[in-house]
């Protein structure tokens, strides 16, 4: 989802640009669906067969492709690039997997100084100019832009599935990680959503759990937590794939997770977010940040001394501070 932003970028520069992404298959859903992809490609893998390999080589060497840009190098992307005769191969120059690309830009990524999105924006810019384009003006959100009857077909799919009100406001809250990061547990999560619906007590809003594979019981857990402390919450319905999943959040009037694909699928979607993080530099609420406008996101990690202890969160005070925040944009009326 941190690349979106980068594809719009170049999609933009020049709308004749054809832009194809090397995808593995399980993120492919939602590269179809991304509107400045022109075309998918599935990847194999490192773990792919040698016959798989063999296709994909000689499926890019078809396609003559006039440059190749690279977010996160590897040697087997980089040597694919050479063999398949791609005049210009762009990376950042970092691993040695940087030496089968003809053009480098110097990152440092590990410092965590700025946005994982916009280090990605800095290898677009990069690409255009060598390309002899100039780079889009006006970049801003949302990088996943999808039409007002989209959210309200959503929300009609959940209020007829759950039985629930759709004037109210729904806060969906995704207490799952995949593994893909340290996030608040279970109880933290009910603590939160506890303390912050005591401060929305005259908005009433309707809790929506989501989870992904795996995560569902945890979730229904979570919901009956929610319900036997009063609050009317239900875990949304699984879906069929990841594309359908990630529309399904356009329902959300506001989006609670740790750092994980979800939140960024929210980003894309400009909802107003609130990210939970650890403190350790290369997980810090900055690299990880997630790309909806400023003003549409809030995010929250231990001090610097406690790095991954997600316990030195105060939650109390993070409710708080989501509530005047989320009041705040109410009153604007700035929820899309």
């Amino acid at each position: 989802m941190l690349a979106w932003p980068t594809l719009a970028c170049l999609k933009l520069a020049r709308p004749d640009n054809h832009v194809s992404v090397l995808v593995p298959s399980y993120t492919a859903p939602l590269a179809r669906a991304c509107p400045w992809v022109d075309e998918v490609i599935l990847d194999p893998g490192d773990a792919g067969k040698r016959d798989a390999q063999r296709r994909l080589l000689k499926e890019l060497r078809a396609k003559e492709c006039d440059a190749l840009l690279t977010l996160f190098s590897t040697p087997r992307i980089g040597w694919l690039g050479v063999r398949a005769r791609i005049p210009l191969r762009l990376a950042p120059a970092t691993k040695w997997a940087q030496i089968f690309y003809n053009r480098r830009v110097v990152q440092r990524r590990s410092h965590s100084r700025k946005p994982e999105y916009r280090y990605n924006l800095e290898l677009a810019e990069a690409l255009l100019k060598e390309l002899g384009q100039t780079p889009p003006k006006s970049l801003a959100p949302p990088y996943w832009p999808l039409p007002p009857e989209t959210r309200q077909t959503q929300r009609q799919r959940i209020k007829e599935e759950l039985g629930i009100d759709s004037e109210r406001c729904w806060i969906f809250l995704h207490a799952g990680s995949g593994g893909s990061a340290v996030n608040l547990s279970r109880e933290r999560y009910a603590e939160l959503a506890g303390n912050l619906a005591a401060r929305l007590a005259e908005i009433r809003p309707i809790w929506l759990l989501t989870a992904g594979p795996g995560e569902e019981d945890n979730a229904d857990h979570l919901a009956q937590i929610l319900r036997d402390a009063g609050l009317d919450a239900h875990r949304v319905p699984p879906r069929p794939n990841l594309e359908t999943f990630a529309l399904t959040l356009a329902a959300a009037d506001l989006f609670i997770a740790g750092s994980t694909g979800p939140l960024h699928i929210a980003g894309c979607l400009d909802l107003p977010t609130v990210g939970f993080y650890p403190a350790k530099r290369s997980a810090t609420p900055l690299r990880w940040e997630t790309c909806n406008r400023a003003e549409h996101r809030l995010a929250f990690s231990p001090d610097p001394g406690s790095a991954t202890d997600m316990q030195k969160i105060d939650l109390t005070r993070a409710a708080a501070d989501i509530a005047a925040w989320w009041k705040s944009l109410l009153n604007e009326r700035d929820i899309p």
